[in-house]
């Protein structure tokens, strides 16, 4: 029990270890990171709610349009959403997020949170090989999604203009990828299908890390930046 909770637990605590460290100019304290870890496991409730709800009426079948739907909707949507409420009402207007890099600090742990809590649920169930698998596929695959969310959050939360549809942009960018993702595993009538989840998390992945470079380049704490104009 104890080794698989570790299994379950330790691809989390990595990758939100690498992108602390990828916070380079100016860190966040870790009391409020680590609240925000505990709420993301939380958003999981809203989550579970919503697709307990949708799930039951738009069971996956043949159909591909039902299939759609549940990945998108009743599946991506309803787990990003759910993150995003807790990130935007917890840590989207503390003092503490004074530049846009802190947006994709934030949003991954919340993601994280979620992902560990989820994780520990489906390590429970179904062994160590899930364990291993999931640590290289569906971890990354929501922290990922989160640095989207999170670059998108960090542009809204300095520029005002434009603030709701950079939010509203981040969360569907995320919903997307987790939709695209999810879409591509359930259609397993057609097994050369669960190679798109692949494509999709390896596309996410490589969007995230620029995502990563171009708001740390552009931090207002980066010697010789001046904030806000880069943004």
């Amino acid at each position: 029990m104890l080794f698989l909770t570790a299994i379950a637990l330790a691809p989390a605590f990595a990758i939100a270890l690498f992108i602390y460290f990828k916070d380079k100019h100016e860190k966040e304290p870790i009391s409020l990171l680590l609240k925000c870890f505990f709420l993301g496991g939380v958003s999981i409730i809203p989550a579970i709610i919503l697709e307990l709800y949708g799930g039951p009426k738009l069971e996956l079948n043949e159909y591909w349009s039902n299939n759609l739907v549940h990945a998108f909707i009743v599946v991506g949507f309803s787990e990003e959403f759910s993150k995003y409420i807790f990130f935007k009402r917890y840590a989207y207007n503390r003092t503490e997020f004074n530049e846009p890099f802190d947006g994709i600090v934030y949003c991954v742990m919340v993601s994280l949170g979620f992902a560990a809590l989820e994780n520990v649920f489906y390590v429970m169930d179904g062994g160590i090989g899930v364990g291993i698998l999931r640590m290289f596929t569906a971890v990354p695959s929501h922290a990922a999604n989160a640095v989207m969310m999170g670059y998108f959050a960090g542009l809204a939360k300095f520029n005002p203009q434009r603030e709701k549809t950079l939010l509203i942009t981040g969360i569907l960018v995320a919903t997307f990828f987790h939709g695209a993702y999810d879409f591509c595993l359930f259609v397993n009538q057609v097994p050369v299908i669960a190679l798109g989840a692949l494509i999709t998390l390896i596309v996410v992945i490589v969007l995230s890390r620029k995502a990563i470079r171009l708001h740390s380049d552009n931090s207002p704490f980066k010697p010789g930046n001046i904030f806000p104009n880069k943004f």
